[in-house]
């Protein structure tokens, strides 16, 4: 049964760091791949983490091992622009995703 995951994803060796985020290597290859996993409704939530190199995913998944699977997609973790540094199962106690999510 899906769940809710929290998903911190850091950036690797390969990111630039005199570079913006739009201007990484394959910048639109994986925007592309993360605007269609949250059109599936698998990343719910995602976005930077500011003044961090972290971003936040909040994933609908059954568990850990889909989650590690369907990222593995992303350009930007065959490229190691962004490797998973957290995964933790978390349930949502203030507000709403929406009603068939939780």
């Amino acid at each position: 049964m899906a769940r809710l995951f929290a998903v911190i994803r850091a950036r690797g060796p390969a990111w630039n760091n005199s570079r913006p985020m739009e201007q990484q290597d394959d910048w639109r290859g994986h925007a592309d791949f993360m605007n269609a996993l949250a059109a599936e409704g698998f990343v719910l939530l995602g976005g930077p983490l500011e003044r961090t190199p972290d971003a936040l995913l909040i994933i609908r998944a059954n568990d850990a091992d889909d989650i590690m699977q369907r990222l593995s997609g992303d350009s930007w973790t065959s490229k190691d622009l962004l490797r998973i540094a957290r995964l933790h199962p978390w349930t949502l106690r203030l507000g709403s995703l929406g009603t068939d999510i939780q």
